[in-house]
């Protein structure tokens, strides 16, 4: 069997495996049904890694499933993983439970600034910095979760919870999805045994994300909205940062529900976003989640490029002033610069794409090389690369480690 054949076959099986007619995936990917038809039949070939990597999408699978060889773009590889993994995984609480802790103990304050500092980096895009200060901070707040008493251990807990969501964040934003989901995991966890249901609520927000891009879009959504409805129940006259937090959980419902290709529910939960972000009324930063209207605009930028509409994600696109979002905040910068790109490309303006491209990686250099989405935009703009109109495109995808 030739790999286009094989190709077609592994396609219709995770079609069918999901109950999806030829008619719907056609056009979610934006092409027709006697397309589709063809390619699962092995008589044509898919000749747009972007359509390819939008099939996996839609099948919910890696693209590895559908593909006997190269699935295309290669994401650069975090120096941050390994020394991060080490720290997460080192058993030194143990020996300290059992015998008492005759070593200096990490002072809460320092915590704090070192936490302080990591999440500067990682909303400035500085994500290799960021990766070299997390691990010794993941000891020193798992070190103080286990010598300080009172107070001052549910002070320890609540760092902790803090500092493995910088961690989550970041692996996340860099590809390491599965590590991202153990250290969102714990944060959840020290965010209970202090007795801190906002955080709580919080660290749910973080695990959304990372399962949604563990492809566990259903996941992402339930556990979202359970968290936004126990955390409104639970307080009648809610202050801005409980606002705040609610309206970054519907924003991970939103981006859930267009994973999963879901209009109605998208809709419902970027309308409940839109409300909280008017109660709001600003662009807060809370617990480093940014939200407010500019945010929600944002998320409605991408849940329309979800559902491969350029068109409307342009001119939700128009309506956004970045400038409003603070100074620190680059990376959502230059993520909104990274949509826009995506968008010209999907109508194949391919100059303006690059363009825009090359704006967000003037703001965020590490964030065009380690994420995906932009990785395989540049592969497909490579393949199809017309260089009198693209001359700047091939120094772009060689600085972000595509070619």
């Amino acid at each position: 069997m030739d790999a286009r054949a094989e190709i077609g076959q592994r396609i219709a099986r995770q079609r069918r495996r999901r109950g999806l007619s030829q008619v719907v995936v056609a056009g979610l990917v934006g092409r027709s049904e006697s397309w589709l038809s063809q390619v699962e039949r092995g008589h044509r070939s898919i000749d747009s890694h972007s359509v390819l990597v939008r099939l996996a999408e839609v099948l919910n699978v890696d693209i590895s499933q559908l593909t006997s060889g190269d699935s295309g773009a290669v994401m650069a590889k975090y120096e941050g993983t390994a020394a991060i993994r080490a720290a997460m995984l080192q058993y030194e609480s143990l020996p300290d439970m059992i015998k008492s802790h005759s070593g200096q103990q990490p002072r809460l304050t320092w915590l704090g600034h070192q936490l302080r500092r990591a999440n500067g980096l990682y909303q400035a895009a500085r994500y290799d910095e960021a990766g070299r200060l997390l691990p010794d901070l993941i000891t020193a707040v798992e070190r103080a979760s286990l010598t300080k008493a009172g107070r001052e251990r549910r002070s320890a807990l609540t760092l902790t919870a803090l500092v493995y969501q910088s961690a989550a964040m970041t692996l996340s934003r860099v590809g390491e999805a599965d590590l991202a989901w153990t250290a969102a995991d714990r944060s959840l966890s020290a965010a209970r045994m202090g007795d801190r249901p906002l955080l709580a609520a919080v660290s749910a927000y973080r695990l959304g994300y990372v399962l949604i891009r563990q492809k566990r879009a259903q996941e992402a959504e339930d556990l979202a909205v359970s968290a936004h409805d126990a955390l409104a129940a639970s307080t009648r006259r809610p202050s801005p940062l409980v606002l705040s937090v609610r309206g970054g959980l519907c924003l991970v419902a939103v981006m859930a529900a267009a994973t999963r290709f879901d209009r109605v529910a998208t809709d419902r939960h970027l309308s409940s976003a839109r409300e909280l972000a008017e109660l709001v009324g600003i662009d807060r930063n809370d617990f480093w989640s940014a939200f407010g209207p500019t945010n929600v605009v944002i998320h409605e930028i991408s849940a329309a490029l979800s559902f491969g509409d350029a068109k409307l994600a342009l001119k939700r696109a128009e309506n956004i002033d970045a400038e409003q979002l603070g100074p620190g905040l680059l990376g959502r910068r230059a993520q909104v610069s990274l949509d826009i790109a995506r968008a010209y490309a999907i109508q194949r303006k391919d100059a303006a794409a690059v363009n825009t491209l090359l704006r967000a990686e003037q703001l965020s250099p590490e964030l065009v090389r380690y994420d995906q989405r932009t990785n395989d935009l540049l592969t497909e703009l490579v393949r199809r690369e017309h260089r009198v109109s693209t001359p700047d495109l091939r120094g772009l995808a060689h600085r972000a480690g595509v070619i």
